[in-house]
C-alpha cells in the first residue's frame, strides 16, 4: 500500500480548504446563537451575514435570495417542495435527490451527449395546461456535462412554468450566474468546492413562490426554521469566496483523457461532444468493471469513482449512463475521475501510469483473449 495518496475524486467531496477550516474553528470557538441580541449572539449574526454576501456574490444573487440549508439535498427537496407546483418534469440525469424528491414526475429524455432535449421540453409543457416546474440541472455530476440553463428557462418560462436549477456541481467549478441564467431556484453544496459538508444553499429568486418545508422560529426570513450551522455557514462563505476564480484545469482534462485514449483506443469518453466541466472525466476502461477499477486503483494509492458517491457506498449501474444510451455492459465500465482545488498536475500522472498497469494486466489481455477465441 502506498504511503501517499492521489485525490481525484472531488465531484463527490472535495478536501477542505485550509482558509474555511480556520473559519469553521473560529466560529466554533466563538459560539453564539445568531437570534441571539447581546454581543455574542451579535457576532454570531455578523458571521452569518458576511457569508450570506460572499455564497450571492459567487453565482450573481442578492444576498436577501439565500437561504442556508444543510447541503444540496435538502436544498433540491425544499426547491421541488417549496414551489407549489404539483407538475413536475425534470431531465432524466438529474441527482436522485430530484428524482426521488417527489412522486408522478414527468421524466424528460435527453440526448446522446447527456444535454436535454429542448423540443421534448417544450412538447411536453405544451401537453398541459397544468401550470409546471421544471428542474435541469446545471453540470452533471457523473459525466460533467453542461446543460443549455438559459435556453430550458426561455421554454419554460414562455409556456408559465417555474425552472429549479440544481447548480451542486457547477459552482466553484465554472462561472454560474443566478441572475443571468433566469431561474427561479437555485441548489449549492459547499462541499463540492472546499468548504464544509453539512451545509449548503437554496438561492430563492425575489418574488418566487415558495413555501418552507418546516416551521419553528424566524430563522432564514421565516423560509428555514432552525438555529442556523454558523460554523458551517462560516466555512462556506470563505469557500465560496476562494472559489470565485473557478477551476482553469481543462488543458489538463483534455491531456488526461488524450493519455488514456492512447492507451485503449477503444475507450469511450461520455458527453466529449458537449461543453464539459473543465475538472470532470467519465471514461471507459474497456473490459474492466468499474468496482476492479476502483478497487485497483485505490491499491495503487488513487482515490477515483464509479459514478455517483451518494449511494451508500455501492457501486451501481449509471443511470445517467443508461439515459444517454450507453449499453448496460459498457456502463458497467465507467469510472469517473475529477479534479479539484488541490490537484496538481503530477496527480494526473500519477493516475495515467496506474490505468496503463491496469488495463494492461486486466483490460488489454481480457480483450485479446476474448477476440482470439
Amino acid at each position: 500500500m502506498p504511503d501517499a495518496f492521489t485525490y481525484l475524486d472531488h465531484n463527490a467531496t472535495s478536501p477542505l480548504r485550509p482558509a474555511a477550516f480556520d473559519a469553521v474553528v473560529e466560529a466554533l470557538r466563538a459560539g453564539g446563537n445568531p437570534s441571539s441580541v447581546h454581543r455574542v449572539g451579535r457576532t454570531a449574526r455578523a458571521r452569518v451575514d458576511s457569508a450570506r454576501r460572499q455564497v450571492a456574490a459567487l453565482i450573481g444573487a442578492r444576498p436577501s435570495e439565500v437561504v442556508f440549508t444543510s447541503g444540496g439535498t435538502e436544498a433540491n427537496n425544499s426547491a421541488l417542495a417549496g414551489a407549489g407546483r404539483r407538475r413536475m418534469l425534470v431531465s432524466a440525469v438529474e441527482h436522485d435527490s430530484v428524482l426521488k424528491a417527489a412522486t408522478g414526475m414527468e421524466i424528460l429524455s435527453v440526448q446522446g451527449n447527456g444535454i436535454v432535449d429542448l423540443g421534448v421540453l417544450e412538447k411536453s409543457l405544451a401537453a398541459s395546461d397544468e401550470p409546471a416546474l421544471v428542474s435541469v440541472m446545471f453540470a452533471n455530476n457523473e459525466t460533467g456535462v453542461l446543460q443549455p440553463i438559459a435556453d430550458v428557462v426561455r421554454v419554460a418560462h414562455a409556456a408559465g412554468a417555474l425552472v429549479h436549477c440544481d447548480a451542486v456541481q457547477g459552482a466553484g467549478k465554472v462561472s454560474v450566474d443566478f441572475s443571468g441564467l433566469g431561474v427561479d431556484y437555485l441548489s449549492l453544496s459547499a462541499h463540492k468546492f472546499g468548504g464544509p459538508a453539512g451545509i449548503g444553499a437554496l438561492v430563492v429568486r425575489g418574488g418566487a413562490p415558495f413555501v418552507p418545508d418546516r416551521l419553528g422560529g424566524g430563522q432564514e426570513s421565516n423560509r428555514r426554521a432552525g438555529t442556523e450551522n454558523v460554523a458551517g455557514i462560516a466555512g462556506f462563505g470563505i469557500a465560496a469566496t476562494e472559489a470565485r476564480s473557478g477551476l482553469a484545469t481543462t488543458e489538463w482534462r483534455d491531456h488526461l483523457e488524450a493519455a488514456l485514449l492512447e492507451i485503449a483506443p477503444t475507450a469511450q469518453v461520455y458527453g466529449a461532444g458537449a461543453d464539459r466541466l473543465p475538472n470532470t472525466t467519465c471514461i471507459s476502461m474497456p473490459g474492466v468493471r468499474a468496482e476492479t477499477q476502483v478497487m485497483a486503483l485505490d491499491l495503487a494509492g488513487i482515490c477515483v469513482s464509479a459514478g455517483a458517491a451518494c449511494s451508500s457506498g455501492k457501486v451501481t449501474r449509471s443511470a445517467v449512463l443508461l439515459a444517454m444510451g450507453v449499453e448496460p455492459a459498457e456502463a458497467e465500465t465507467a469510472l469517473r475521475i475529477s479534479f479539484g482545488w488541490n490537484t496538481c498536475f503530477d496527480d494526473i500522472e500519477r493516475l495515467i501510469a496506474a490505468w496503463r498497469d491496469l488495463y494492461t494486466r486486466v483490460g488489454y489481455s481480457d480483450i485479446g483473449h476474448a477476440q482470439a477465441a
